[in-house]
């Protein structure tokens, strides 16, 4: 703890220390829940996000592995462009996927088996989905960051600022007081000796 200056100016600081730190804790507490409500809802999505991703992919090779011909799919179809803005969740600047942009060739109907059209579908929604999953798992991780710096500030505030605070402004009183006192007795024995001379002097 360090060190305060026991008068009156410092006590006047420390009070509105502490109304400041009582004043701010508040929208501090409130940010904190806005923020684990978010980091639960983007969990919930990626969560959701990659269960669906998996269903896909499982249908994808249950149709896949009835076909021998080997088909080389990226030939096909190539991601050319992905466009990322950016929205602002209780203060934090997070990634939003705007659109996921695609060049596909249109396969020799003769040179390619029936599925390939099926299965461009497929991967192409497969490559989209990875996109979205990366930017979502963005979005997590920036909350999260900002979780834990809210949380360390409140933690700050609840446990070391106010409660330091609120001892300093105990011990200058006590201080102050005690000092109040000595002046005052001081002062009746001042008095209590002007008076005796006085009386003697008489």
């Amino acid at each position: 703890m360090a060190r305060i200056k026991h008068t009156k100016n410092e006590l006047k600081a420390q009070r509105d220390a502490l109304a400041r730190y009582q004043r701010y804790l508040p929208t501090l507490q409130l940010k904190k829940q806005q923020l684990q409500l978010e980091v639960r809802n983007v969990e919930s999505r990626l969560e959701q996000h990659r269960a669906a991703t998996e269903e896909l992919r499982r249908q994808l090779e249950s149709w896949v592995r009835l076909l021998a011909e080997p088909v080389d799919l990226d030939s096909y179809l190539r991601l050319t462009q992905v466009r990322v803005g950016t929205s602002n969740i209780a203060g934090v600047t997070i990634p939003v996927l705007e659109s996921v942009e695609f060049e596909r060739e249109v396969p020799d109907l003769f040179q390619t088996p029936a599925w390939v059209d099926d299965a461009l579908n497929v991967l192409e929604e497969l490559m989209r989905r990875r996109v979205q999953e990366l930017v979502l798992e963005q979005q997590l991780s920036a909350l999260r960051a900002e979780l834990r710096t809210t949380s360390q500030r409140v933690n700050l505030f609840e446990k070391v600022k106010i409660p330091e605070t609120r001892e300093n402004i105990r011990v200058i009183r006590i201080f102050l007081g005690d000092q109040m006192t000595a002046e005052i007795a001081r002062a009746k024995i001042a008095k209590g000796k002007s008076a005796e001379r006085v009386t003697s002097a008489g």
